[in-house]
């Protein structure tokens, strides 16, 4: 009985091992199809759910298959070993510039993780009536990041020659709508407003309104610069927002309060576009997380100084006018050593030092040697407690405004800084959530339908990386240093970045609507 005993229990063993080797057998045949294998990664998926490990799959460029059993065993054409590494969708950056014919590669954003940009911001966007044309230019580059395109309403005023009058004529009006709905057919994922600036400046709510309904009709998203982002206006300009938000979802963009001061501020804020919400109206906003702006230095200048107007005849007929609005701006603005030059022949240098070296006061160097449009420049006008209570909201992402050439940290460092600063230094958000607000969340309000989760059958744009090792480096001082710390980038299933190292780039798309 004994002997019968050993033999059946060896007979089971056979079985198992039979049985454990069929499945080997099986698996094995099924791994031939896998071009990369990521193995034993902690998932973050972009839902702003828990980290689960994993072994990620890809065929192509999309995700073939997400295999959480760990203890299996898969074979490809390429492995990387994961371990100890955190695998995120690609992180969406819903707020960009550049020129994608001049700068294709955006090797910027990539070095910080970013593998899908939003351009056509702040209501400007290719000076061309045929936008589908221009996408096609684009798609023929060998683009380092996703596209996605916005139409600009401030160019499609200037197209449409209705330009700088408040009032468009009917004519104007109908050719401005049929240039958006030609845009948004095209691909275009919306319409961007830029209010402070002009042509966009003159336009009044009715023809806001009546543009938002074209984007509404078209399922896309209205994202604005608003009119005026001072501590004074701000809610104003949010309800005129709000207004378009009857007709389509509506997005603020790089959220902020100039002048504003502290968490209560920024809470009085966020309840009226909680409000909003309540009431039907789809509301979002996005955030970079530095406390200086970037935009022309026209933005110190009255409107009365700046185009359509003659700016030779406002110095002839207005010059102590003039240096008198500058002086008190500029002083409201926390003052000349507030304001750093990012373009033009005095780049790199505050106002004040500009002052200096010409020998005089810094509101003639301003009106005198600079001018409306001849420089860019960063602005140290923001409220750190206010934006971080900005950033922890659950509608809001982030975005860089940043471009390849622009000199600010932003351009560079905005990615890696959420992680850097306010997830692993100040752990103001959990990683979780902060690569919510930087893929999942982003690519719903957008309306990416296939990117920014990491799931079976979305597009392949991954990263790989150690939170604790992830570096801005760029400052105010050096701007345009590349973050480092992304062991791996993927784009459409491509390793272009892997460490320091940039691989052949071209995998980026100019994605449609």
């Amino acid at each position: 009985m004994e002997k019968l005993h050993r033999l059946t229990a060896l007979f089971a063993k056979v079985i198992v091992t039979v049985l454990i080797f069929a499945s080997c057998q099986q698996v094995a045949s099924d791994q031939t199809q896998y071009e990369l294998l990521i193995r034993n990664a902690m998932v973050i998926d972009g839902t702003g759910n828990a980290a689960y490990a994993a072994h990620v799959l890809i065929n192509g460029d999309s995700i073939a298959l997400i295999e959480p059993d760990t203890t299996r065993t898969y074979t490809a054409t390429r492995t990387i070993n994961a371990s100890g590494l955190y695998l995120t969708p690609g992180f969406i950056d819903t707020h960009a510039h550049g020129d994608p014919l001049e700068t294709p590669d955006f090797s910027n954003f990539l070095s910080m993780g970013v593998t899908t940009i939003c351009l056509g911001q702040d209501g400007f966007s290719p000076e061309r009536e045929n936008l589908k044309e221009w996408m096609q230019e684009v798609d023929g580059k060998e683009l380092g990041v996703n596209v996605a395109m916005f139409a600009g309403h401030n160019t499609l005023r200037m197209l449409s020659g209705i330009a700088y009058d408040s009032i468009p004529s009917a004519q104007g009006m109908a050719k401005m709508e049929q240039l958006l709905t030609d845009a948004l057919d095209a691909g275009c994922f919306g319409l961007t407003t830029g209010l402070e600036y002009s042509p966009g400046y003159y336009a009044r709510s009715a023809e806001l309104n009546q543009l938002a309904q074209i984007v509404g009709r078209k399922e896309g998203i209205i994202m604005s610069h608003m009119r005026n982002e001072d501590d004074a206006y701000v809610e104003a300009s949010i309800r005129e927002l709000l207004e378009q938000g009857k007709n389509c979802p509506v997005h603020v963009s790089h959220i902020k309060v100039v002048y504003g001061k502290g968490e209560a501020r920024a809470n009085r804020i966020l309840q009226l576009l909680d409000s909003a919400r309540q009431q039907g109206i789809q509301v979002t906003a996005d955030f970079y997380p530095y406390t200086a702006s970037y935009t022309g230095i026209a933005i110190l200048f009255p409107d009365w100084a700046k185009k359509p107007n003659d700016y030779q005849e406002v110095l002839k007929t207005r010059r102590q006018e003039l240096a008198t609005f500058l002086r008190n701006k500029i002083l409201q603005r926390n003052g000349p050593e507030a304001t750093l030059i990012g373009s033009g022949p005095y780049k790199g240098k505050t106002l004040q030092q500009v002052a200096v070296k010409l020998n005089k006061p810094f509101e003639l160097a301003l009106m005198e040697d600079i001018g409306p449009y001849g420089a860019d420049g960063a602005y140290f006008i923001m409220d750190e407690a206010l934006q971080e209570t900005f950033l922890k909201d659950p509608h809001v992402m982030v975005c860089s405004d940043g471009s390849p050439s622009m000199r600010h940290p932003r351009s560079f460092g905005t990615f890696a800084r959420i992680l850097e600063t306010y997830v692993v230094q100040k752990q103001l958000l959990a990683l979780e959530e902060a690569v919510h607000k930087m893929t999942g969340l982003s690519a719903e309000t957008i309306g990416l339908r296939d990117r920014g989760l990491v799931k079976q059958g979305f597009k392949a744009d991954l990263l790989l990386f150690n939170p604790e090792e992830v570096r801005e480096n760029a400052t105010y001082e050096n701007p345009n240093q590349e973050a480092t710390g992304f062991r791996y980038v993927l784009v459409n299933g491509v390793v272009v970045r892997e460490g320091t190292k940039a691989a052949p780039l071209g995998m980026g798309s100019m994605l449609q609507r």
